[in-house]
C-alpha cells in the first residue's frame, strides 16, 4: 500500500501514512508488520480493543443467520437490546440507528415534536459553546465550533447558544429565549477538549428543565458504556435525563447507534414519523447485545475508573512539570493535556518515533481513549511513550 491516499477517496480526512491489518486488545500493526499501542480507540469506539473473540464469533454466527430484514417486522434482537439498554440507563424506550449523528438527530426530532405538542411555533434547543453533536445539518448546527461550519452556512435554525458548565448562563437564556424546549449536551466534551462538566451543573440543568417543561437530553456518543467510570456520565451527577444518545462504543467498531428515552419523551413519535432503513438490524442488535455482556462480565465502567485515575496519576507525575503543559484533566479513561501551543504535528510524531496512537482536538489538546480492556502496564507504557513524544516537543521547538 503506498503512503498516499487513494486518488479515488474523497479528501474528507487528513489521514495518517499509514494503514493497519490486524490488531488484538489494545495492539494494532500496519501493513509492515510493526506493532503500535493504541490510546484512542477507534476515538472511543473498540472499548473491548481489537479482534475480540466473542464479537468475532457473534458476528460470524449470526451473519450466517439473518443480516436484515427491515423494520417492517419485530426484529426480536432488537427488542432484547432495547430492554436491556432501558434498564442499564433507566429510561423506557429505544430508537435504533446506525451513528451518534443519527442519534442525535432523533433526539433533535423529539424536542421539535416536544415542542410542538406545548404549541411552541419556533421551537428551540440550548446547546453548549465547544460542543461536539456530528456532521449532519441538523447536528453541525447543534455544533459548538466554528471552524466545522465554515462552508455550510446557513446553518439550520433553531440552536440557542450558550457557555458550557455554566448555570447562570442557561438560566439567562430561559429569561431571554422563550421558544427552547430542550437542552443538548455531552457531559465530557470530546471534541471541545475533553472538558467534563460538573455535577452541581447537571444537578442545575434538569432542575432548569423541570421548572420549564424542557427535555434534557444528554449526548453520551463519547461518553457512554463506561468510558467515564459509569456505564453513563450522567450518572455521575445522579440524575435522570429525558433522552440519552449511544454510538461509538455499543458496537465495538460496528455500525450502531440508539436514542434512549423516558417519560413523555419516549411517547412522542408515532409510525412514520422517523425511522432507519438499517437501524437495528439482527447482526448490528446481536453485537451490540454481545458487547455488554463482555462489558458486564468485566465490570469494565468500574476497571474504566480505576484505570483512569491511574492514568492521570502518572500523566501528572510524568508531565506536570513540562514546560508547554498547561492542565491534565479528564474522567475515566477519556484524558486530554492540554498545551500552550497548537501540537495537530504530535499524531504524527507519535506514530513515527513511538508507534503510539494519539489524536490531538482543539487544536492543543492531545486526546487519549484506551480501550477499557488495557492493562496497568499498558496505561503506564502510553503515559511512557507520551512522554518521551513529549520530549521531543521542546527538541523541534513545535
Amino acid at each position: 500500500m503506498t503512503p498516499h491516499p487513494s486518488p479515488h477517496l474523497m479528501p474528507a480526512y487528513a489521514r495518517q501514512p499509514i494503514a493497519f491489518e490486524r490488531g488484538e486488545g489494545a495492539r494494532l500493526w500496519d501493513t509492515h508488520g510493526n506493532e503500535y499501542l493504541d490510546a484512542i480507540a477507534g476515538v472511543a469506539v473498540t472499548s473491548l480493543g481489537h479482534a475480540h473473540p466473542e464479537i468475532a464469533a457473534a458476528i460470524a454466527e449470526q451473519a450466517a443467520l439473518l443480516l436484515h430484514t427491515s423494520n417492517v417486522f419485530r426484529i426480536g434482537w432488537q427488542e432484547r437490546l432495547g430492554e436491556r439498554l432501558c434498564a442499564l440507563a433507566g429510561m423506557e424506550r429505544a430508537f435504533f440507528c446506525n451513528s451518534g449523528a443519527e442519534a442525535n438527530e432523533t433526539a433533535l426530532k423529539l424536542a421539535r415534536l416536544h415542542g410542538r405538542r406545548a404549541q411552541v411555533a419556533l421551537p428551540q434547543v440550548l446547546v453548549m459553546e465547544h460542543s461536539f453533536h456530528g456532521r449532519t445539518l441538523a447536528t453541525l448546527a447543534a455544533t459548538g465550533n466554528p471552524a466545522a461550519h465554515a462552508g455550510f452556512e446557513p446553518l439550520l435554525p433553531g440552536f440557542v447558544r450558550v457557555p458550557g458548565n455554566d448555570l447562570d448562563a442557561a438560566r439567562q437564556a430561559a429569561a431571554q429565549a422563550p421558544g427552547i424546549v430542550a437542552v443538548l449536551l455531552e457531559t465530557v466534551q470530546g471534541e471541545g477538549g475533553v472538558r467534563p462538566v460538573g455535577a452541581d451543573y447537571l444537578r442545575g440543568l434538569r432542575a432548569l428543565c423541570d421548572a420549564r417543561d424542557w427535555l434534557l437530553m444528554v449526548d453520551e456518543v463519547q461518553t457512554g458504556l463506561g468510558r467515564t467510570g459509569q456505564w453513563f456520565g450522567y450518572q455521575h451527577a445522579g440524575i435522570a435525563p429525558d433522552v440519552v444518545t449511544l454510538a461509538k462504543a455499543l458496537g465495538n467498531g460496528f455500525p450502531i447507534g440508539a436514542c434512549l428515552a423516558r417519560g413523555p419523551a419516549a411517547r412522542l413519535f408515532s409510525p412514520g414519523q422517523h425511522g432507519s432503513t438499517f437501524g437495528g438490524n439482527p447482526l448490528a442488535c446481536r453485537v451490540a447485545w454481545t458487547v455488554l455482556d463482555v462489558m458486564e462480565r468485566g465490570q469494565l465502567p468500574r476497571r474504566a475508573a480505576v484505570l483512569g485515575q491511574r492514568l492521570l496519576a502518572r500523566l501528572r507525575e510524568r508531565l506536570g512539570g513540562h514546560p508547554h503543559v498547561v492542565a491534565i484533566r479528564g474522567q475515566g479513561l477519556m484524558v486530554g493535556i492540554e498545551l500552550d501551543r497548537d501540537c495537530q504535528e504530535l499524531m504524527g510524531l507519535a506514530l513515527e518515533r513511538e508507534r503510539l496512537l494519539i489524536t490531538v482536538t482543539r487544536g492543543a489538546t492531545i486526546r487519549l481513549l484506551p480501550p477499557l480492556v488495557c492493562d496497568e502496564a499498558q496505561i503506564d507504557d502510553i503515559v511512557e511513550r507520551l512522554g518521551r513524544v513529549l520530549e521531543n516537543v521542546i527538541e523541534i521547538g513545535l
